[in-house]
């Protein structure tokens, strides 16, 4: 026996040793991939099978003192999970933009293109900084993108991901009936010399496909030209929320969002949002404006139009009456947002709509005439309801204040970049917070990121405003973790625990929560009294450290005991439960 089991290990010792470098199988699904070999573009696009599906559908990245390297789309058409593993400071692997042997870059980083597909991106920082020290400023009008949904009815869930330094837009989707999960990201410097349109955070590619759902909450958007969320509703989508998010020092409007029937537009903080304005020729060109034209405000709706009203309320697709019923039934809420503009951007703006430019502009509000009738308006839009939003100074760190103007890290500044914008006179120059610089052959971005303590603003009030009690706007930057702000020690979690399920006995649900210490994969399984597996609640998916709750439904079992097991590594809990009928 001893002999058989030396022999085990030194087949395994060999394999181990045989594979390539850069690369490592540590499961039938997973490949744990290290920097420094060919770029990341190359090594997945070629671990495929014969029909051209993913060998592997987990690629794991662990190299923390160099950057991981893209030269091209990652372009894939199966399952696709892309994480990130954190350093000991919450920093996570770095994918950089590289440079193409005619001195070109690349305009996208990873591609879905595949129905039907799922993909999962955390734990990752993605930048359009080359190696060379430039952003690709060469063909950002509707060109490029991070991630890139190209087949229809995709599943994309994106958490704590930085996107930096990328003048396009960080997601799009062009496919049709996509659903879009965004948490704990944050899109920062994302700003185009030229065309103040482009540097989105998501955006409806190519503006008609139609969405199924775009989620997208606790996450900061901060320097960026254009659209925080972008589904471009001149066509149909069925939900929207976005609660819970920073959207500070962007150009234009942060949203498309006219015609969204069911939504929520909760808890954010829109700081010095939109200050580059809206000009005459793009107000009545109506593209910021969609039937009817109204100045341009932070939240803004519209009526639907005959096809959205059809799509929306099929019921009623056959009546003259038609828009009308269908605006009876969209339900949307504006609860406890923040809005603010420091008066640096209201006395520029001032001074700026003088006689001395014809191309003056109009400047944002909260919430436009045609928006706000909407809501007053109980008889034909009983379930629009707007309340507890504020326009009241957040108190953010000073840093912020200097990115409108030139100083030193903060590119020519805000108002420059106006000035340039509107006369027509932009050439190479952008603004920013503290764009980053590519020093040395093994580069690796700042952190914790360079906004983090100021971001952490000191309005106590707003500290509990949000409609869950939470801070208004991204909670993470109070919470730490993944900006790498350090926790206090009450919220760390320091111990591997399985508790009671609640209510116990059940019919037919229960909820189940447990703690993990550690960062790793977790399995929560339910199994029968004959020690049959009866339900899976979490099948070996990577959870960090922290407490997590879970509803389980049961209403296709019989009465009976159960065993609910907890499994980390080596580390397993088990407690029972009653399912009572």
């Amino acid at each position: 026996m001893k002999t058989i089991f030396t022999t085990a290990i030194m087949i395994a010792m060999v394999v181990f040793f045989t594979i390539p470098s850069k690369t490592l199988a540590i499961g039938n699904d997973t490949l744990l991939v290290y920097a420094n070999g060919p770029s990341l573009d190359v090594i997945i696009n070629g671990d495929t099978t014969a029909n051209g599906m993913q060998a592997h559908s987990v690629y794991k990245l662990a190299t923390l003192d160099t950057t991981y390297l893209f030269l091209g789309p990652v372009t894939v058409k199966s399952n696709l999970t892309v994480l990130g593993v954190l350093g000991a400071n919450g920093r996570p692997p770095c994918i950089q933009s590289g440079v193409l042997q005619d001195g070109s870059l690349p305009f996208y980083l990873f591609v879905m293109n595949g129905a039907n597909t799922i993909g999962t991106f955390k734990n990752l920082y993605l930048t359009g900084l080359a190696t060379n020290n430039t952003i690709n400023q060469t063909n950002v009008n509707g060109v490029g993108a991070l991630i890139q949904l190209s087949g229809d009815y995709i599943k994309l869930y994106v958490d704590n991901v930085v996107f930096d330094s990328w003048p396009e837009n960080a997601i799009t989707y062009i496919g049709n009936w996509d659903d879009m999960f965004i948490t704990n990201c944050k899109f920062r410097n994302m700003v185009s010399a030229t065309q103040w349109y482009s540097g989105e955070a998501v955006r409806n590619g190519g503006n008609t496909a139609i969405t199924d759902s775009l989620v997208m909450k606790n996450n900061t958007i901060f320097c960026i030209n254009a659209y925080a969320s972008g589904p471009v509703t001149v066509s149909y989508i069925k939900y929207f929320e976005f609660s819970h998010n920073n959207v500070m020092l962007t150009f234009q409007n942060p949203f498309w969002i006219f015609n969204i029937t069911n939504g929520k537009v909760n808890d954010n903080i829109f700081y010095s949002a939109w200050d580059g304005g809206i000009t005459i020729p793009e107000y009545l060109g109506f593209w910021d404006q969609l039937w009817s034209l109204e100045t341009g405000s932070l939240i803004d709706l519209d009526t639907l139009d005959i096809a959205k009203a059809k799509v929306f309320d099929p019921a009623d697709s056959a009546s003259s009456n038609l828009r009308w019923l269908a605006e009876a039934k969209r339900n949307i809420e504006v609860k406890n947002n923040v809005y603010f503009w420091p008066k640096a951007v209201t006395d520029f703006w001032t001074a700026w709509d003088d006689t001395a430019h014809t191309d003056s502009i109009y400047t944002p509000t909260w919430m436009d005439k045609r928006t706000t009738g909407m809501f007053t308006d109980k008889t034909h839009w009983p379930n629009l309801v707007e309340s507890g939003n504020q326009n009241v100074d957040p108190g953010f760190g000073p840093s912020f204040d200097k990115v409108y103007a030139n100083n030193t890290g903060n590119g020519v500044g805000m108002f420059q970049y106006f000035k340039d914008i509107r006369t027509n006179t932009a050439s190479t120059d952008i603004y920013g917070y503290q764009l980053p610089s590519v020093t040395g052959t093994n580069w690796i971005p700042t952190w914790p990121l360079p906004e983090s303590a100021d971001m952490q603003y000191t309005n106590t009030a707003l500290k509990t405003a949000g409609t869950d009690g939470k801070p208004v706007g991204d909670p993470g930057w109070f919470t730490g973790g993944y900006t790498g702000v350090p926790k206090t020690p009450s919220q760390v979690p320091n111990q591997f625990a399985l508790y009671q399920a609640y209510p116990n006995p059940f019919n037919p649900s229960t909820n189940i929560k447990f703690t993990v210490a550690q960062s790793g994969n977790v399995s929560l399984r339910i199994y029968n009294v004959m020690g049959q597996l009866v339900k899976t609640v979490v099948d070996n998916v990577y959870k960090n450290k922290g407490d997590y709750n879970y509803q389980v439904t049961m209403d296709n079992l019989s009465s009976g005991v159960y065993f609910y097991t907890l499994i980390q590594g080596n580390q397993e809990l088990t407690k029972k439960m009653v399912l009572l009928k």
